[in-house]
């Protein structure tokens, strides 16, 4: 059906009390005079202390920052009652968890912070039959990823793998459609949804069972349980079929899920405080290869070898990794992984079901030597031991480190691609921003995920080349869009590529992006300044 139905998430007085005491009060209300209401009527506590709030008004994108207070609810409930205390006060909210992203989409421009961190109970509940996991949203996911691990005996595991999973919450995660390792679908969190707990700015709760709640004709009905009836058009610009973190999700036909609106829109449409997540059968055993290369045209030609060789096609990898040009210069521990001089190379990753890496390794073998992609058998390592394994870890997260080490070295700063391009285009869109960049004589590397044509072109401007390293990002953007890509397949968009949004999809969709906000949010109060600019 496409009618929503939200209830109250607190007792519905409480509700009433805000509403009263907001009637009595100035517009906007002042923040002492509503965190001495909060504390009062609900024991609530609205920190307003700078120094408390400093703390938490920077995420990783470092972009500047500034707010005048601090919530951190520890319940549902409590979250549910600051949203509605600001939105009757005309305060604007800005969203924060681990504020591990790099976009800004957790950077406050005035107003209050609402911190999820303390969303961490009750503890996650796992049902091994069904095969999923009832989770709070405050919890780093890689906490979840291990008790989950660790409860069902590693029979079972949350597959979904992001770069910054130490250190990025599950409502982050959820909250930019975070991905990881796996090619296709199955690597982004949204394939793994199948309830969320979802408050709107204004502090209503709607309970979101995957098809459950279903736009029609490009329309959902929110009633509110204050007996309000609110029109929510969806968006419908169009989305490119590929990896994709690029703006909430829209549905060219009008027919979309709740619960796909809400993931990866980054706080535009409301707070997610819960959620239901499947989980997997946790494979056997894994073969892990780390395969060097002459040259950036035998990764690719290895990639489309494996899309033709593999019963399954990418999708049976649970890794396939690119180390491209100028990242071997960045990572620690490059002379034990790389053969010789090759300069690039390809990290593959293989689970097991019903053998082990041991007997899977001679197969592996021979598929590479028939891709006939000029892989030196030299250059495979087989990563079959802890110790190998970490090692390759630890070089791997050790490029964005030394670059910008590199970047602080030259006071400067580090810009970093997230474009993703259709397979059939991705040589192409490399060659073209290849070229772009030596033209341009500026120093850069090439990372990222193989299996899906999505690679992070970092680039490492000295001081006088700032300017000319910001128009060449914005070139290569558009070198994306030019070939049916988008310019970004992890890290949305946040504040900081409100500008990419509109050169990728246009002014229309940015309108239906508003249009889709405002249906919520309609005094744009709550993660102001997300995606589009209103």
């Amino acid at each position: 059906m496409h009618d929503i139905t939200a209830d109250y998430a607190a007792p519905a007085e409480s509700y009433a009390r805000i509403a009263a005491f907001t009637a009595t009060q100035p517009a906007p209300v002042p923040l002492p005079a509503l965190a001495a209401f909060l504390k009062q009527a609900f024991a609530l506590d609205l920190s307003l202390d700078p120094d408390i709030v400093a703390g938490y008004l920077k995420d990783s994108s470092n972009l500047p920052a500034r707010a005048e207070g601090l919530a951190r609810p520890d319940t549902p409930a409590a979250c549910a009652l600051f949203l509605h205390a600001c939105a009757k006060s005309g305060i604007p909210v800005t969203v924060s968890g681990g504020r591990s992203n790099l976009t800004g989409s957790a950077t406050p421009e005035g107003g209050l912070i609402l911190s999820l961190s303390r969303l961490t109970t009750p503890d996650p509940v796992i049902d091994e039959s069904a095969q999923t996991v009832r989770t709070p949203v405050g919890l780093i996911l890689e906490d979840l990823r291990n008790r989950v691990l660790a409860a069902t005996g590693r029979r079972l595991f949350f597959p979904v793998d992001p770069t910054s999973r130490a250190d990025a919450s599950v409502g982050g995660c959820l909250a930019c459609n975070a991905s990881g390792f796996i090619p296709g679908e199955q690597g982004a969190i949204r394939h793994w949804i199948d309830t969320l707990d979802v408050l709107t700015p204004d502090g209503f709760r709607v309970a979101a069972h995957r098809g459950r709640f279903i736009s029609r004709d490009g329309h959902f009905l929110l009633r509110k349980p204050d007996g309000a009836t609110v029109d929510v058009p969806v968006p419908r610009y169009t989305r490119p079929a590929i990896k994709n973190a690029s703006g909430p999700w829209s549905a060219p036909d009008g027919q979309m899920d709740f619960v796909d609106l809400i993931t990866g829109s980054e706080g535009l449409f409301g707070v997610i405080t819960g959620a239901v997540l499947k989980l997997a059968p946790s494979p056997r055993d894994r073969l892990d290869l780390f395969l060097s290369l002459p040259t950036e045209a035998c990764a690719l030609a290895l990639r489309q070898a494996l899309v033709e060789k593999l019963p399954g096609g990418l999708g049976s990898l649970s890794a396939l990794e690119y180390f491209g040009i100028h990242s071997r210069r960045f990572m620690t521990h490059e002379s034990k992984l790389f053969h010789g001089s090759d300069p690039v190379a390809v990290y593959i990753q293989v689970p097991l079901a019903d053998r082990l890496a041991a007997d899977a390794a001679e197969e592996w073998l021979a598929l590479l030597e028939e891709a006939n992609c000029g892989i030196n058998p030299d250059g495979i390592m087989l990563l079959d031991n802890d110790r190998d394994r970490a090692l390759f870890m630890e070089a791997r997260h050790s490029m964005p480190a030394h670059a910008v080490e590199t970047v602080q070295q030259r006071g400067t700063f580090t810009i970093m691609t997230d474009t993703v391009v259709p397979p059939e285009r991705f040589a192409d869109f490399l060659e073209a921003a290849h070229a772009l960049l030596r033209a341009e004589k500026l120093d850069y590397l090439t990372f990222g995920h193989l299996g899906d044509c999505h690679l992070h072109i970092t680039l490492l401007p000295e001081k006088d080349q700032v300017t000319r390293a910001t128009a060449a990002y914005e070139r290569i953007v558009a070198l994306s869009a030019e070939r049916g890509g988008v310019y970004s397949g992890e890290h949305g968009t946040g504040k900081r590529k409100r500008r990419d949004f509109l050169d990728c999809y246009g002014p229309a969709a940015a309108g239906d992006v508003r249009r889709c906000k405002a249906a919520f949010d309609p005094h744009d109060l709550f993660n102001r300044g997300n995606v589009v600019a209103l």
